[in-house]
């Protein structure tokens, strides 16, 4: 198997030589930039597996970055921002990105979620459906469908349905579903499952009824849509 190609975009010197120190743990080939622009150039010249990006830098901030990237790509993007408010968090969801850490961060959980986003990434899924009335999930093509029109999901919303899909009437604490959809153990706040389930319930709209809020455990989905 072929080494995963990681991109570490970060204006700081001392935080991409210590991403990379980890990265090479695992022997992952990394690439660096210290801007957005710089990032842009090595985004468009060469494929990569992860990105991680942090969310304030020179020339071209991060949140740029992340919509130009998401303009032709789905490449798995981990934002670093030294900001923690709720807002930020929302933005980097609603650009795509599929994982957020705020600095200072623990290197090792870093390198734990890049392997388990790497892991799905590159796990095969065998073609299936599920029609629940006029939402269609395709898991073969990761698109999501109301009355007959795809709907635009970043990729942990994708990530988030489909594991529910598959699993329906159990009930899933906000814990487990972070463990199983973010793929590691999370310590942090879990109020990040709660997030992904509101921008989930506005974008599906009518069938936002299958998203069901077990009160004092979690969420489910329900095939009886009530």
């Amino acid at each position: 198997m072929d080494k995963a190609r990681i991109l570490i975009v970060d204006d700081e010197a001392l935080i991409r030589e210590l991403i990379k120190e980890y990265m090479g743990l695992e022997d992952f080939a990394v690439e660096e930039a210290a801007n957005g622009r710089e990032g842009l150039d090595l985004f468009l010249q060469n494929p990569y597996d992860l990105i991680i990006l942090d969310a304030m830098m020179p020339v071209m901030d991060g949140w740029t970055l992340c919509r130009e990237i998401r303009k032709t790509s789905r490449v798995p993007i981990i934002m670093l921002t030294a900001r923690g408010e709720e807002y930020d968090k929302l933005l980097g969801f609603e650009l795509g990105v599929d994982d957020y850490l705020t600095k200072p961060f623990s290197p090792k959980e870093l390198l734990a979620r890049s392997k388990a986003i790497l892991r799905r990434a590159t796990s095969y899924e065998p073609h299936r459906q599920a029609i629940f009335q006029g939402l269609k999930l395709d898991f073969d093509a990761h698109r999501v469908e109301v009355d007959g029109e795809a709907v635009a999901l970043t990729p942990k919303e994708y990530d988030l349905i489909s594991f529910l899909a598959r699993n329906p009437n159990r009930v899933f604490s906000r814990e487990q579903l972070l463990d199983s959809v973010w793929g590691y153990e999370y310590t942090g706040d879990t109020r990040t499952v709660d997030t992904h389930i509101k921008m989930l319930r506005e974008r599906l709209g009518g069938y936002r009824k299958y998203i069901v809020t077990v009160w004092g455990t979690g969420y489910k989905f329900d095939t009886g849509g009530k």
